[in-house]
C-alpha cells in the first residue's frame, strides 16, 4: 500500500495511491493513477477512506511525512561510498556514523533545493529512508520490523566542502531543503506480496535525466533492523521520524539550473530543481 501526502489547493491531506505500475519515477501529468482520500493522518489513526477519489494529475505531491522531531542520517553504510570519500569502512565492532537533520530540512517532490550561499560544492545522495510507526526506544534487532510504518525515498543533500572543512557535519547536512523525500510511503501489508524488498532494492540518482548513481541496498553494511536498533539505543524515535540508511557510491555535485531525481525500485522516485538565491 502506498500512502501519499498531497495538496489539491487546500490543506495537506493523505490518500492511498492506486492504478500505477511499479516504476522508478513519480507520476506525470499524463498518469492515470488516482488517490483514495483518507480521513485524518494515517500515522495516528487507522486509514479510513472518505469516499473521495482524485486523479494524481490533479494534485501536488508533498513530502509524505514531516517528522515530528528529527531525521536521523547514517554515514558510510556502503563500503564503496566510504572508499570514494577516501575514508575507511567502519568495522563490524564499530558503531555506525550518525548525524541529524531537523524537520525544517524536509521538502517534497518538485520543491526547489536551495544551494546555500556559504557552500560551493553541494552533492546529491540517493537513499532508502525508513518511517517510524510508533514511539521507539531500545528495540531489539528481531523486533525492529514491528516499529516500521513504511519506506520512502530520500536525497541526503550535502554541502561537501563544509563537510570536509568542519569537525562536525551539522552545517553540511542540516541546512534548509537538504532533505527531499517522496513520492509516498510504501507500507508493507501483512500477507500481501510486495515488489519492494528493503534488503535488495536498487537505489538511483539522475541529474538532468542521466543516471549518475546506482547501487543496491543488499550492499548496506548494517541492515535496516540493525540501524533502527542502534539508533533507538541512543535516543527515542517518535512516530513519523525518519532514518536515512546511507548512500551507495556515485555521489556527485549538483548545480543551479539542474534537476536531480532519486528513486528506489519498488517504491518510486521524484525530482527537484536546484536553485541558488
Amino acid at each position: 500500500m502506498r500512502i501519499a501526502r498531497f495538496s489539491a489547493g487546500d490543506e495537506p491531506r493523505y490518500g492511498i495511491v492506486q492504478g500505477l505500475p511499479q516504476g522508478e519515477a513519480a507520476p506525470t501529468g499524463e498518469s492515470e493513477g488516482r488517490l483514495l482520500v483518507l480521513k485524518g493522518d494515517p500515522l495516528f489513526s487507522r486509514p479510513e477512506a472518505t469516499g473521495e477519489v482524485l486523479a494524481l494529475s490533479e494534485v501536488r505531491l508533498l513530502s509524505p511525512v514531516i517528522p515530528r522531531s528529527k531525521v536521523v542520517g547514517i554515514g558510510k553504510n556502503y563500503a564503496a561510498h566510504a572508499a570514494e570519500m577516501g575514508e575507511a569502512t567502519p568495522g563490524a565492532d564499530e558503531p555506525p556514523v550518525i548525524f541529524l537533520k531537523p524537520n525544517t530540512a524536509v521538502i517534497g517532490p518538485d520543491a526547489p533545493i536551495v544551494l546555500p550561499a556559504w557552500s560551493n560544492e553541494v552533492h546529491y545522495e540517493a537513499e532508502l529512508a525508513v518511517v517510524m510507526k510508533t514511539l521507539v526506544k531500545d528495540v531489539p534487532v528481531d523486533d525492529a520490523e514491528s516499529v516500521i510504518l513504511g519506506y520512502t525515498v530520500a536525497n541526503d543533500v550535502s554541502a561537501r566542502d563544509r563537510q570536509r572543512a568542519e569537525p562536525q557535519w551539522v552545517r553540511a547536512k542540516a541546512f534548509d531543503t537538504s532533505c527531499p523525500i517522496g513520492p509516498w510511503i510504501e507500507v508493507p501489508e501483512p500477507g500481501a506480496q510486495s515488489p519492494f524488498n528493503p534488503a535488495d532494492a536498487m537505489v538511483r540518482a539522475r541529474v538532468d535525466g542521466r543516471v549518475v548513481q546506482e547501487g543496491t541496498t543488499a550492499d548496506m553494511i548494517r541492515s535496516v533492523a540493525e540501524l533502527i536498533s542502534y539508533v533507538s539505543s541512543i535516543f527515542t524515535l517518535l512516530p513519523g521520524d525518519l532514518i536515512l540508511t546511507g548512500t551507495p557510491a556515485g555521489v556527485g555535485e549538483i548545480r543551479a539550473g539542474q534537476r536531480v531525481e532519486v528513486s528506489v525500485d519498488g517504491i518510486g522516485g521524484f525530482s527537484n530543481p536546484v536553485v541558488r538565491r
